[in-house]
């Protein structure tokens, strides 16, 4: 294994922990997760770490590099949007850094459009 940016390790451990909420949320799975949710959790970190971008990555939703496939992709959302607000109880720093992150790319399109 490779050493990840640390922008990256920490979207890794974002994306894992709301597929284990999601899981353990529908799936009843008390022992990590399903073989669905681990095959969704895989396929989503190969991709991250595969990002052309590395420790500049910005939000997938935001990303003019559309790496995940239509159904994974509508997987992953599905997964989003049930674990986004669960997250904030669960792993409070990982959505500050999240929302951190979400910030400074927010900074840098409007100092990059401006040039």
């Amino acid at each position: 294994m490779f050493l990840l940016g640390e922008r990256l390790e920490r979207e890794n451990k974002t994306v894992k922990a709301m597929v284990e909420i999601y899981c353990k949320k529908n799936h009843k799975s008390n022992i990590g997760s399903c073989r669905e949710c681990r095959e969704i959790y895989d396929y989503a970190s190969y991709r991250i770490t595969r990002c052309p971008h590395k420790d500049n990555k910005p939000a997938c939703t935001t990303c003019e590099i559309h790496c995940f496939s239509l159904k994974m992709k509508e997987e992953i959302k599905k997964i989003m949007k049930f674990s986004g607000p669960r997250m904030l109880i669960h792993h409070p720093i990982l959505s500050l850094f999240h929302y951190i992150d979400k910030l400074k790319e927010g900074s840098l399109k409007k100092n990059t459009s401006k040039s």
